[in-house]
């Protein structure tokens, strides 16, 4: 079957102009590997951390004819009980992708960032959030689905949207284990096989509850793996409002106001099916190239772009 990543960035004027920019890829310095090490965390998610350097992504980038990538640090985050240790980690990683950044400025292919924060601890949050965007030239933010159980959408993280939503930041949101988890289903069925979807779903549907992006509207919020189950959760959620708010189990959604924050990278290849579905929520100029490397092999990145290029003129 055709897949529609062909169809996806005909709409996007970099990819019509052949800048092509990658919204979901992953950097895994050695000094987070040997932090999740050190909390035998290598397997947490279901998934041995993959190998990263920058030399083989700029390489990737490169023949497949990428010419910029936002990095993010992937799953599992850098909280491990100690609140200290994670305001160290998401500091020096920033730095380090801020470094990392900076020293290809000057490439016909570069790598941007989006910043780690380090949650729970909000206050820490905002101030990483502060310094990554006014210092060290972070494009936005990468926030994980939940931190210790601590979800999107929870009263508690107000603060940092507000000042999200004043800055007018980008938001990159990635799945992450769930909390609380059932191990035996986990080992059964992998988290990147279902339970990523899931969870993005379960997030961004706790968000709109609250109207967390109807409140917050600055943020531009890019949801990933062509948008999860929301085609299907979203209707849902709107045909049992009524019934929802007369009984007074809901507060007021304004569910347009919601979706208007949310745009959706496509890593993961998804299907003709599954884009038209995502195009029920949302229009074709918020959808967003994706890669999720080095989870994805660059001979799959590669045979996607040439199908997209190849496509173009014809559309």
């Amino acid at each position: 079957m055709r897949q529609t990543i062909v169809s996806i960035l005909l709409v996007l004027s970099s990819m019509a102009a052949a800048q092509v920019t990658d919204y979901h890829a992953h950097a895994i310095p050695d000094s987070y590997r040997e932090l999740v090490a050190k909390h035998d965390m290598l397997l947490d998610e279901g998934f041995p951390l993959p190998h990263w350097s920058a030399e083989a992504h700029l390489q990737m980038m490169s023949e497949a004819g990428i010419d910029s990538t936002i990095l993010t640090i992937p799953a599992p985050h850098p909280f491990f009980g100690d609140q200290t240790e994670c305001n160290t980690a998401c500091r020096q990683l920033n730095e380090e992708l801020a470094a990392l950044c900076k020293s290809h400025q000057s490439s016909a292919i570069s790598f941007q960032f989006a910043a780690i924060l380090p949650l729970p601890d909000v206050n820490a949050a905002i101030a990483e959030a502060k310094y990554a965007l006014d210092t060290l030239g972070a494009v936005g933010v990468k926030l994980a689905t939940n931190v210790n159980g601590q979800y999107l959408g929870d009263s508690v993280l107000d603060p940092l949207m507000a000042f999200l939503s004043e800055r007018q930041a980008l938001v990159l949101l990635h799945p992450h284990k769930p909390s609380p988890v059932n191990e035996k289903v986990m080992r059964q069925t992998p988290l990147a096989m279902q339970e990523y979807l899931s969870e993005t779903t379960r997030t961004v549907c706790n968000m709109i509850s609250r109207n967390v992006l109807a409140r917050y509207p600055g943020m531009r919020v890019v949801v990933p793996h062509a948008g999860a189950y929301l085609p299907i959760a979203i209707p849902r959620m709107g045909s049992l409002y009524p019934v929802m708010r007369q009984n007074g189990l809901v507060s007021e959604i304004d569910f347009e106001a919601n979706l208007n924050s949310l745009y959706f990278d496509l890593a993961g290849s998804p299907s003709d099916e599954t884009i038209r579905a995502l195009l029920t929520l949302t229009t074709l100029d918020r959808l967003l190239y994706g890669t999720d490397y080095p989870y994805v092999a660059p001979k799959v990145i590669k045979t996607n772009i040439e199908r997209i290029k190849q496509h173009l003129p014809n559309k």
